[in-house]
């Protein structure tokens, strides 16, 4: 099994292409739409790059799959899809939870499905599913988001999206609607640390603090003994006082609103409006 990686500088975000050099079957972790928010534009490098692998490669393309809704950079799921048919898009069944929290925040339409319909799969916990010869374990890791799951594929590598980051970094944040501190600290040490020690661990995001170079692969081992948040000695009481004293000291991603309108839909856009063009809706709080 080998594992490309795929780093988007402007939102700290891996992307994981995890393919079989022999079936040449593959999955596709957590793709990125390139989005300036100051003028509007989407563009597709990521997209793009991934791309000129599969194709460089011969990849047989089977599922994008979604560690959750992302708050922080918006998903090329449904640009990937449409390019290596017959590949589809999957993330968690309690995706609903979080697509029936945000119908009213963006007072979506009536019509809007809060029902996990705009994905091809909605993947039950701990369910085992294969892509050719990939075999992967959907691991349930709420607490940043309900819908949270880490995906181990072939028992070797474990890909842990928003929950788990590299040791010296710690843990996701825990103060998006229907996040948990209490959850979190459950789904890391009850579900990711009772993995085997050697599993690799790939993180969904490197903030590379002070300044280091980028950094986005661990072990179980390394994570249990000296995540900075989180390491195996720490008390569930410890980490929720520290992740919520934390949590509000920090401010909403910059991409918040526009990527959630994006990525509870699957990656598809808004419908266009009457003048042929696509728009997102920012609610205001005036106070």
């Amino acid at each position: 099994m080998k594992i490309q990686t795929f780093f988007d500088k402007d939102t700290f975000t891996l992307t994981y292409l995890v393919f079989d050099e022999v079936t040449k079957d593959a999955v596709i972790i957590d793709p990125v739409y390139n989005f300036d928010y100051a003028s509007g534009a989407l563009t597709t490098e990521q997209v793009q790059a991934l791309t000129e692998f599969l194709n460089k490669n011969q990849l047989k393309l089977h599922y994008i799959l979604e560690t959750h809704a992302h708050a922080d950079h918006l998903t090329s799921s449904q640009l990937l899809k449409e390019a290596f048919p017959p590949s589809k898009v999957a993330i968690s069944k309690k995706i609903k939870i979080v697509q029936e929290t945000f119908k009213p925040v963006f007072n979506l339409p009536v019509s809007f499905p809060t029902d996990g319909s705009q994905f091809d799969k909605l993947i039950e916990d701990n369910e085992e599913f294969a892509a050719g010869s990939l075999i992967i374990r959907a691991i349930p890791t709420p607490g940043h988001t309900p819908a949270c799951l880490s995906y181990l594929i072939n028992k070797e590598a474990v890909f842990t999206g928003d929950a788990l980051f590299m040791p010296d970094y710690g843990t996701g944040r825990c103060d998006f609607p229907k996040g948990d501190a209490k959850t979190l600290y459950q789904s890391i040490t009850k579900g990711l640390y009772s993995l085997p020690e050697n599993t690799r661990v790939f993180v969904g995001h490197d903030y590379q603090p002070n300044g280091r170079e980028l950094k986005f692969e661990s072990t179980i081992s390394e994570e249990k003994l000296s995540n900075k948040q989180l390491n195996a000695n720490m008390s569930q009481s410890e980490f929720v006082n520290m992740r919520e004293t934390r949590d509000k000291t920090l401010s909403a991603p910059r991409l918040l609103l526009p990527s959630l309108q994006v990525n509870i839909r699957a990656g598809a856009l808004p419908e266009k409006d009457f003048n042929g063009k696509v728009y997102l809706k920012i609610p205001l709080k005036i106070k």
